[in-house]
């Protein structure tokens, strides 16, 4: 049993789990038109950002969860400036 879980452990690679430091973090300019749209697409379903990035194109997933973070994250922006 602790070989398969070993097994399991060792397929995952380190771009599945990798952790981004807010300090590398770049703001991600959006237009008026995407922000309204991530805007009244997390008000319906939520935070799908799969599923909010297949309605914008050319944003991906991992922007837009990001963006969501940065803007509305309270002291998200202070610790950045701090």
């Amino acid at each position: 049993m602790d070989n398969h879980r070993h097994q399991k452990q060792a397929k995952i690679s380190p771009l599945d789990s990798e952790e981004v430091s807010s300090t590398r973090w770049q703001f991600i300019t959006m237009t008026a038109q995407e922000e309204d749209l991530i805007h009244r697409m997390h008000k319906l379903i939520g935070d799908r950002w799969d599923l909010i990035a297949g309605r914008i194109p050319g944003r991906k997933p991992e922007e837009i969860e990001r963006y969501w973070i940065m803007t509305h994250l309270e002291g998200f922006g202070k610790r950045r400036r701090g």
